[in-house]
Order: structure tokens, then sequence, then C-alpha cells
């Protein structure tokens, strides 16, 4: 019995042995080497402007690190001299520090955006120009095997995914790699002590990050693969109207229609049920991590060890500390 190519015109997910798992494995550890490759090439005429952005983007979050710290300065040595009759100089001084932190941090970040903006968009424009221009190159049999459908999709869908990435992908990534690492140290210096208690809950954030890294990425790939199968089904079913008539394949079309419809929709309820599980635990992690802290830093500072300046810095650097879980966990 012969078997005939798959109407979607894209590969059919289907049991694998143990030696196709592997070419399989290795297949896509080929494909992310060609894609950082692919990405180092469209990166490198940026190369100057990137060492620019870099820059901008660690004034940045040091302004937006320093913040915590000008609150538990005004706390600490700012109300005091106020209490003691001795005036509000002190205190205004921090505050007017503070309102320069919060700009520099503004205009940074509004020179990041379009330094970035204008970056990425300069790549998409070069990687469709090659997509497009590779399309010709290529021979009229792989045209008749690659349709037209799934050509859409690289140029379109695709092509949203990366510029998404472009986007807020790397923002996203950098900024929470330097919060992180800057905030846990920041912890660490104000108070050794509170600082351990407040990182304990760090192999359980690992743990339900590496999970969703994980699971994310399959939930990822299968919504890709199905939204692409999608597209390249309408396109043929369009492009084929007159033959689908013809042979009377208006009801047989709109079942298998409604079949890879329906495998979209799934992909995209299991994404959000993953984003609906890993947030609600990253908040319960970081609510219980911000109750056990306050309370030991309520008895430290009862007990003279620490100052409400220090504990109110605490508990505004573990905000900052849990914001960026989400991107971490996409890379």
């Amino acid at each position: 019995m012969s078997t005939t190519p798959d109407w979607r015109g894209a590969a059919v997910s289907t049991d694998e042995t143990p030696t196709q798992e592997a070419a399989s494995l290795k297949r896509l550890l080929l494909l992310k080497a060609q894609s950082r490759e692919l990405m180092g090439e469209l990166l490198r005429p940026h190369r100057r402007l990137m060492g620019w952005i870099a820059l901008v983007v660690l004034l940045e979050n040091a302004a937006r690190l320093s913040v915590p710290y000008l609150v538990k300065e005004g706390i600490d040595r700012g109300i005091p001299p106020i209490v003691d009759g001795q005036g509000s100089r002190t205190l205004l001084t921090i505050v007017g520090v503070l309102l320069m932190a919060v700009l520099v941090q503004a205009v940074t970040r509004q020179v990041f955006l379009s330094l970035s903006g204008k970056i990425g968009q300069q790549m998409l424009l070069t990687l469709r120009r090659r997509v497009f221009s590779h399309f010709h190159r290529l021979s009229p049999a792989f045209h008749e095997e690659y349709t037209s459908g799934r050509v859409i999709s690289r140029q379109t869908s695709d092509m949203e995914a990366i510029d998404e990435l472009l986007e807020g992908g790397f923002d996203g990534l950098v900024t929470a790699a330097l919060t992180l690492v800057g905030t846990s140290i920041l912890l660490l210096v104000l108070d050794f002590k509170l600082g351990l208690v407040a990182l304990c809950c760090a192999p359980a954030l690992w743990l339900l990050t590496r999970w969703f890294r994980v699971e994310s990425a399959k939930a990822y790939r299968r919504t890709r693969e199905t939204v692409a199968v999608v597209i390249v089904h309408f396109v043929e079913t369009i492009n084929g109207m007159r033959a689908v008539q013809a042979f009377r394949r208006e009801g047989r079309n709109q079942a298998i229609f409604d079949a890879v419809n329906d495998d979209y929709r799934q992909a995209n309820v299991r994404a959000f049920w993953l984003v609906g599980t890993f947030m609600p635990g990253i908040k319960l992690i970081g609510n219980v991590t911000m109750a056990v802290v306050l309370i030991y830093g309520a008895k430290l500072a009862f007990d003279g060890e620490v100052t409400v300046g220090v504990l109110a810095a605490f508990l505004l650097y573990l905000r900052q500390f849990f914001e960026p879980m989400q991107e971490i966990s996409q890379f």
C-alpha cells in the first residue's frame, strides 16, 4: 500500500523509536547552533551600537537598584534630624538624589527602546530579504513539495515570533539577570544574616523555574507547529478553491480545518495553564519569603541589630528580585 504526503505540508508528529529520538535531538542541537550563528551574523554589523546599548542597560539598572537603598538612607538618615529639630536638609538632599536616579532610569529606558528597536527592525529587514532571496534560489522540485502555505507561515508567523523576541526578549533577559545578581549582592551587603534568610527561597525558586522553562519550551514549539498547520491549510484551501468546489471537498476541508484549529486551541490552553501555574507559584514563594523576612527583620530591628530603613530596603529589593523570574525562565 503506497503512502502519500500528508495534506498539511508539514512534519507530522508520530511515535518515534529510540534511534529516531536520538536523530531528532541531534537535529535540534544542530538547529540551535545554526540559529546562534545566524543571530551572530545579523548582530555583527551593529557591534558598536550594541556596546552603547550595553552601557545604557547598565546605567538603567544601576539607577533602578539605587532606589531602595536611597529609601533606606532617607528613613535612617533623613528622618532623625527632623525629629531632633535639625531641619530637613538631609532628607531633601536624599529626595533630590532619588529624583535624579528616577530621571536617569527614565531617560536611559527611552534611549534603550529607541536603539534596540532600530537594531531589531534592521535585523528583521535583513532576515526577510535573505529568506525571500533564498526561496528564489531553490529548485522547482523543492517548491512542488514545500507548499505556499508553509512559505507564508515562515514569512508571517515565524517572523512575528522573532520580532517579539527582539522587541522584549533580550531586554527582559539582560534586565532580569542584572536585577537578580545586583539584588542578591545588595541584600547580603545590607545585612548578611537577613540576606541569607531572604535567599533561602532560591532552591524552591530554581526548581519551579527549571520546570517551567522545560515545559514552556515544549508548549511554545507546539503552538508554533499548530499555528503553522492552520495557516498552511487555510492558504492551500484558498489557493485551491476552484478545485475544492469542483470536487465538492468543502465539507472535508472544513472538518480538517476544525481539527487543526482545535489542535491550535489545545496548544494555547496548555501554554496558558503553564503560565497560570508558574506565576502564582512565583508570587507564593515571593510572598512567603517577604513574610519571613518581615518577621525576622522585625525581631532584628527590635533588638537593634538592623534599622527600620534596612528592613524597608529589604522588602523593596525582594519585590524587585521576584519580578523578572518569568523572563529568566524563557531562556
